[in-house]
């Protein structure tokens, strides 16, 4: 006969049964069952208490991002709960796999508008994979170990467990579970072999195709199968920002960027191919520009794992279904060997545009306040590119996006469909938790920094070694940004008043130090980057300076403006 144990023991058991090492959370009274449970497996479940229930999520995202595993967080009901929203919406729409579990009042009370009673499931099933309340302590194994495939399997995503406090106080004889298999449930389906053979045929037809590289290429484990397939035909790419370390930065057939505030070349080649591959990315707005001009003279084909992405916003040609490791592998061994070197060589001309109107003004600017590029690609360099970027939102992800430099995969960490500002100091505490023999530089600004600046205080506990590089320009730059470009100069409500950085990391016991001058900033990152555990490097940029080139809203993606 099984041993008899509390549904909240049975989650213990469960959540160690799927591999998980690692929650971020923080208790309160619904959840406390739990919590009294996790208190006898803290040498096999590491809880790392958070400062706030939002960056509990998103430092779950941070792990699950650089680990390749799902992130768990474990709030409590009511205002622990719904502050968990956001962060949910954030990896619904970036297909990041996390379980948040949340505690409820009991059945009995629920409906009663009871004391932190909310509806749970209500709330989240619009924004997760799944929603379910656990009302039995008989459901926990299942429900676990179902919230865990559906979390991971297919195009991964957050799932929500809704822990009624009788089922974590009533007992069940335990059995751990597993799925492997939900009915009407299908992630990934067989691969059709006439499309993987329609695929190559276009693409050996093609005098001049373009890739575009997105997250499902990481997600799907499919970084080496890219590689061969790019070099075997000789295919250009382009990258979205979650797509940014799929590929090498400074591999021959990366372009750079994609999109709104990405590189000049492969905006204006998007328009210029005769076939145009998308690998794993969902033509997000930011980065087809104005639809209606979208690549028209192009044959599309699409790889993903989604077929809800198919003709959402571009129409294709052809819908490759299927995790891109195994149809790129596919079509890899169908396509010839080839090369494009004229296609090739027209991207060189707009790269040297670029970097003598843009990159080389924001990497060694003659006098003047330092800037975010030169600072940025200093951390990069001194890191020897191999650092993970988490960034915040705003002005410090996009130049972040476009200047840290990359050499391994699964090495970017940023909010990228929903921009959530405040994402990033939580995420680069759960980047440690995910990656802790690798550097985690942290990019954010004083708006988005003041947004989650408690969990200063969970990386004090846990002496996490995030390398927090402030860009501090008094300003929330993205908004200033357009206000100056579409508003007439009319700064409403942008310039910030800022705190004392300095004392503040003092007063968590964190090594910091601010740098004006542009001869101070190399001795201060190679102070940052030596320095055991966490620090804050504050760099008092221009006010003033802007992201380029852009793409202006609803223009054409290769309509770039390279100044202002």
């Amino acid at each position: 006969m099984a041993e008899k144990i509390t549904g909240a023991e049975a989650l213990m058991r469960a959540l160690e049964h799927e591999g998980v090492d690692v929650l971020f959370g923080y208790p309160g009274g619904s959840i406390m069952p739990t919590y009294d449970a996790l208190y006898d497996h803290k040498n096999t479940l590491n809880h790392v208490l958070v400062r706030h229930e939002q960056g509990a999520v998103h430092a779950a995202q941070g792990y699950a991002r650089v680990s390749g595993k799902v992130g768990c967080a474990i709030v409590t009901s009511g205002p622990g709960a719904t502050n968990t929203v956001t962060g949910i919406a954030d990896a619904m729409i970036d297909s990041t796999p996390l379980v948040v579990i949340c505690g409820q009042v009991g059945v009995a009370m629920l409906g009663t508008d009871a004391f932190q009673e909310v509806d749970v499931v209500g709330i989240t099933s619009p924004i997760s994979k799944w929603s379910y309340q656990i009302r039995r302590p008989e459901d926990v194994a299942w429900a676990v170990a179902r919230a865990f495939y559906i979390a991971k399997s297919g195009r991964p995503g957050p799932v929500v467990l809704d822990f009624a406090k009788n089922a974590q106080t009533g007992t069940v004889e335990f059995e751990p579970a597993t799925v492997d298999f939900i009915r009407s449930y299908n992630p990934e389906r067989e691969v059709d072999l006439a499309d993987i053979m329609c695929a190559a045929k276009m693409i050996n037809d093609s005098v001049k195709p373009f890739a575009l590289v997105g997250q499902g290429v990481e997600l799907g484990n499919a970084c080496p199968e890219l590689l061969e397939f790019l070099e075997k035909a000789d295919i250009p790419c382009g990258t979205t920002f979650l797509g940014l370390s799929a590929i090498p930065s400074d591999h021959r057939l990366n372009m750079g960027i994609l999109g709104m505030h990405g590189n000049l070349g492969p905006n204006v080649m998007t328009n210029q191919c005769d076939l145009l591959i998308a690998i794993g990315m969902r033509f997000d707005d930011r980065v087809t520009g104005n639809l209606a001009t979208y690549a028209k003279q192009a044959k599309i084909i699409h790889f993903d794992i989604d077929p809800a992405e198919f003709n959402k916003n571009v129409q294709v040609d052809l819908k490759v279904l299927g995790n891109c490791k195994e149809t790129l592998a596919a079509v890899t061994k169908q396509i010839e060997a080839t090369q494009h070197s004229a296609w090739i060589d027209g991207f060189k001309p707009y790269a040297e545009k670029e970097y003598n109107k843009v990159i080389d003004k924001a990497l060694h600017p003659a006098e003047g306040p330092l800037l975010m590029g030169e600072v940025i690609r200093r951390v990069s360099e001194a890191a020897h590119n191999k650092g993970i970027m988490v960034t915040d939102v705003g002005q410090n992800q996009l130049m972040a996006c476009r200047y840290f430099k990359f050499t391994q995969n699964r090495s970017v960490v940023t909010s990228g469909g929903l921009g959530t500002m405040g994402f990033g100091l939580p995420a680069a505490i759960g980047a440690t938790f995910g990656a802790p023999d690798r550097a985690v530089c942290l990019f954010v600004g004083d708006g988005g920094f003041q947004m989650t600046i408690q969990e200063l205080g969970t990386i004090m506990e846990q002496g996490a070694p995030v390398k927090i590089v402030l860009l501090n320009n008094n300003f929330l730059g993205n908004v200033r940004q357009w206000q100056e470009m579409f508003f007439s100069h009319r700064y409403s409500f942008t310039p910030m008043n800022n705190p004392d950085y300095e004392l503040i990391a003092q007063g968590y016991g964190i090594p910091t130090k601010t740098v004006v001058e542009r001869e101070d900033l190399d001795a201060a990152i190679q102070e940052m980057l030596s320095t055991p555990g966490p620090y804050l490097l504050q760099c008092a940029i221009k006010e003033e300076d802007n992201v380029l080139p852009m793409t202006p809203p609803g223009a054409n993606v290769d309509e770039m403006l390279l100044e202002v």
